[in-house]
């Protein structure tokens, strides 16, 4: 595989190939921990996601969606390069502390936000950061005009928005002290931005909303958890604060789409939803039928919810039912906006399978990495890697490689590893290419001190 890291040579083309009359308006939204099934439209039936479903139904659902890792920075990484998250630098989840941070994001790589640009797009991050708390890691030295939100990992309440006592909200690097429950504000602070970009409407804009929710801690409104008990009294109380919290953050997705439509932005903007990892069970979430959880290298850990919106260019109910990684986000914006992609990226454009054109996809097999220190890691990882129907996975740090067949065996429940020894062997010797590829680039900062 090519170096990610070729972008010198790389000559970007802001030509519009696509034949759409003007580059689209793009539009991510990403949620955090929440579980695969975890909205009304997959046919669960004590959540109420009416807003979620207006994305699923009212374009295509990616039924395998598959993040690049089952915790956060590195599927966030992943998104805004296109590249497997080692390969850039975060093969595990940057933290406030230097002796539990596991990840720097590589100077070399290139985001999203920069590529867009040479094709006019102006750029935004609303919500949840989590790629660097140093100003050079920061979204406005990476790529974004614009960034109203939370550089940290996790918030230790949505009230207060401190994440160990630091106060990591921002308006672009300022540090601002906001009123109110996170959800709402990321909500507000978007369509602040939209009524902003509505002033120039020639003008195409990148918007990434990340938020925080369903993330612990589960704590939705007062208001919103009322509602949920009201509706929902035969679940348990942890299920309904989980539950309140989605459809909290729901109704903030609801928000976004009838602006757009006031906007009369809706027909000319991709939306493209999914979460940054499986969710967690203990806390309420539901990854449907598959084994594991977020932390876990199993596809309950790894497959979210996704789907896509282009309300004229995307037919209601498309499926699209390849296996999708969310570093494919990247490759699928860069083929709407009409820019040539960085050489050397990891991710495939999904953009002809949601227009209809479904494609075979060139990729031999799909790597997913994590690195550690808590928890019994000590600094080591879980990795796993699916090869057609066939997956290995080291769920724990210094436990054997297992081997499943997921067509016959999808909830990974038969370990095949002492009957299928060449099967095995083909698939760790992938593997071992990823590793060594990934190598070639550090996760800590030159000359850190931990």
């Amino acid at each position: 595989m090519k170096s990610p890291f070729l972008f010198a040579a790389v000559i970007f083309c802001a030509t519009f190939t696509k034949g759409f009359a003007q580059p689209p308006n793009i539009i991510v939204i990403l949620t955090d921990d929440q579980g695969l099934a975890d909205y009304s439209a997959y046919g669960t039936p004590d959540i109420k996601t009416p807003n979620l479903d207006r994305i699923f139904r009212g374009g295509a659902t990616l039924p395998n969606f598959h993040a690049n890792s089952c915790v956060c920075s590195p599927s966030r990484a992943a998104l805004l390069t296109g590249c497997y998250p080692d390969r850039v630098g975060v093969p595990g989840v940057i933290r406030t502390e230097t002796m539990n941070s596991w990840g720097y994001l590589s100077p070399k790589a290139i985001l999203l936000p920069q590529v867009l640009k040479t094709a006019g797009y102006t750029t935004a991050l609303v919500g949840k950061w989590h790629l660097g708390l140093e100003d050079e890691n920061s979204p406005n030295s990476r790529g974004f005009d614009f960034f109203h939100g939370f550089l940290g990992d996790e918030m230790d309440s949505y009230w207060t928005h401190l994440r160990e006592g630091h106060n990591y909200m921002r308006l672009n690097r300022d540090v601002i002290n906001p009123v109110g429950h996170a959800t709402d504000l990321f909500t507000a602070w978007a369509l602040s931005y939209l009524k902003d970009r509505a002033k120039t409407p020639d003008t195409p804009f990148f918007l990434y909303l990340a938020y925080t929710a369903p993330h612990f801690p589960i704590q939705p409104t007062p208001e919103w958890l009322a509602q949920v008990k009201k509706e929902e009294p035969g679940s348990s109380e942890q299920r309904q604060k989980y539950v309140a919290l989605v459809e909290q953050m729901d109704a903030g997705v609801g928000q976004v789409l009838d602006l757009l439509d006031q906007l009369k932005l809706s027909d000319n903007t991709l939306i493209i939803f999914n979460s940054d990892n499986g969710g967690v069970l203990k806390l309420g979430a539901n990854d449907g039928p598959w084994r594991g959880e977020k932390q876990h290298m199993y596809e309950g850990g790894l497959r979210v919810p996704g789907a896509a919106r282009w309300p004229g260019k995307i037919q209601p109910g498309t499926i699209v039912p390849r296996t999708v990684l969310t570093m494919d986000i990247f490759a699928t914006a860069c083929d709407a906006a009409g820019v040539k992609p960085p050489a050397g990226i990891d991710g495939v454009s999904f953009l002809p399978d949601l227009l209809g054109h479904p494609q075979t996809d060139p990729r031999p097999n799909f790597y997913f990495v994590r690195r550690e220190g808590e928890g019994g890691y000590y600094g080591d990882v879980i990795e796993a890697l699916i090869q057609g129907d066939w997956k290995i996975v080291k769920d724990q740090p210094y436990l054997p490689f297992e081997l499943y067949d997921l067509q016959h065996d999808p909830k990974e429940s038969i370990d095949l590893r002492a009957t299928d020894k060449d099967k095995f062997n083909v698939l760790i010797r992938s593997l071992e290419r990823h590793v060594l590829i990934g190598g070639q680039t550090p996760w800590q900062k030159e000359g850190a001190n931990p």
